[in-house]
């Protein structure tokens, strides 16, 4: 290390980040104390001070974060006050590019009520890129200016107003990404971002929250716990999913999703004019992922209606993988649906198909559903058949398991039993 240039020896310590790792460095000698400031990046583990004496996290984080002369990324998982996180970026708020920070003020409605929250103390940070925020209380709209680089806004584990989180979003008008992750709290939800590329949005709680976003730019979203949803720019949409485990699917509305080519529907019961317009809309789409168990519009849970295969199949010609469970394939497993299919008919560019079946009912149409599958899938490569928790005293399940297997056993190179 002696022989080594000054300017290698701070291009290398900058490459630390752990703030045990740092301050054991200073004791190492004068020249490695004297190289520190030069770092670019600090991390606070969540256990760093568990067995601290003497002076407070507060007081030494602010003692490391202003020995350094140009601090880009701060990440801190310890506890902090809302004081100690004003003292750290006074000194270094105009610098920091990346700042995660692990709130843990979800239960405290006292904190949140004095001046200045944490949430406030953020508006130092002027120039941040990326904003990470684990464990926020959002209930009153926090005392931001705009921040015009931030590109990235993640906030995971929250409890959020809605005027809270408007107000927010407004103070970043130029996102790219936005993550909303095991978030309750929320009814309505507006999202206008010009710039935003890619959203995922998980919000808890009884899956009745309404969403709309408003971006010509997105491409990716991801969407859990929502029972209405509007999007009416999608000219650039590629990834589109949508679930709700808690609740009921009553309202989608998308513009056209002409390029689009992944779609992922997942929940216990959505309204079938939501599953319907999805999947007409979605006709170009390459990947489909469908595992909606039942339909109807109120409380009672109805089986999908019958949906003719060649039509289904027609209107999806760009279809390569298709993933289906539930109630829509036993919807494609109509006798009606395979009766008359020309013999000009294929399905062009299916490679992979996932059925995973839980039942032995209907284990005629099923058999045949498969088979057609496989016989109009000219460019098919790999089907998996995926027997779930099929439970049953009668026979029928053990003779509709030995058709599947004598199936598998007639296409052994492309068909596998899970």
């Amino acid at each position: 290390m002696d022989d080594l240039p000054e300017a290698l020896v701070q291009y290398i310590v900058s490459y630390m980040n752990n703030a045990k790792d740092v301050a054991f460095s200073n004791c190492v000698s004068k020249r490695w104390k004297d190289s520190m400031p030069y770092l670019k990046s600090l991390y606070f583990p969540r256990n760093i001070f568990d067995n601290l004496t003497g002076d407070t996290p507060d007081c030494i984080i602010r003692q490391m974060v202003s020995s350094i002369c140009r601090l880009e990324t701060l990440v801190v998982y310890c506890p902090f006050t809302s004081v100690g996180l004003a003292s750290w970026l006074s000194v270094q708020g105009s610098f920091l590019r990346n700042l995660e920070l692990r709130m843990d003020n979800l239960g405290d409605h006292q904190a949140c009520t004095k001046s200045p929250s944490k949430l406030d103390c953020l508006r130092a940070a002027s120039n941040v890129e990326s904003l990470r925020l684990w464990g926020v209380l959002m209930i009153h709209p926090p005392n931001w200016d705009y921040f015009l680089k931030l590109r990235n806004l993640e906030i995971v584990g929250a409890k959020l107003e809605d005027p809270a989180l408007a107000h927010a979003l407004k103070a970043c008008p130029n996102l790219t990404h936005l993550s909303l992750l095991g978030c309750e709290g929320l009814r309505s939800v507006p999202i206008e971002l010009p710039q935003l590329q890619q959203c995922k949005l998980d919000f808890c709680g009884l899956g009745d929250c309404s969403l709309s976003v408003t971006s010509p730019t997105l491409e990716s979203l991801q969407v859990q716990g929502c029972g209405w949803l509007q999007v009416p720019e999608t000219k650039c949409l590629r990834t589109l999913s949508i679930a709700n485990n808690s609740g009921r699917v009553y309202m989608v509305d998308f513009g056209k999703l002409s390029a689009l080519e992944s779609l992922s529907i997942r929940g216990v019961q959505w309204c079938w004019d939501a599953v319907s317009k999805i999947l007409k809309l979605a006709s170009e789409v390459k990947y489909l992922y469908m595992k909606v168990e039942f339909t109807g519009d109120f409380e009672a849970l109805l089986p999908f209606p019958e949906t003719d295969f060649v039509e289904f199949f027609s209107n999806h010609q760009k279809l390569q993988k298709f993933d289906i469970h539930g109630a829509m394939f036993a919807a494609l497993c109509q006798k009606n649906s395979l009766r008359h299919i020309d013999s000009s008919f294929v399905i062009p560019c299916l490679e992979e198909v996932t059925v995973t079946i839980r039942s032995p009912l209907n284990a005629e149409q099923k058999m045949s559903t498969l088979e057609s599958l496989v016989k109009y899938g000219k460019n098919l490569k790999k089907m998996t058949i995926k027997i779930l928790q099929m439970k049953s005293n009668h026979s029928s399940a053990d003779d509709f398991f030995e058709e599947i297997c004598r199936f598998r056993y007639m296409n052994h190179k492309i068909i596998s039993i899970e």
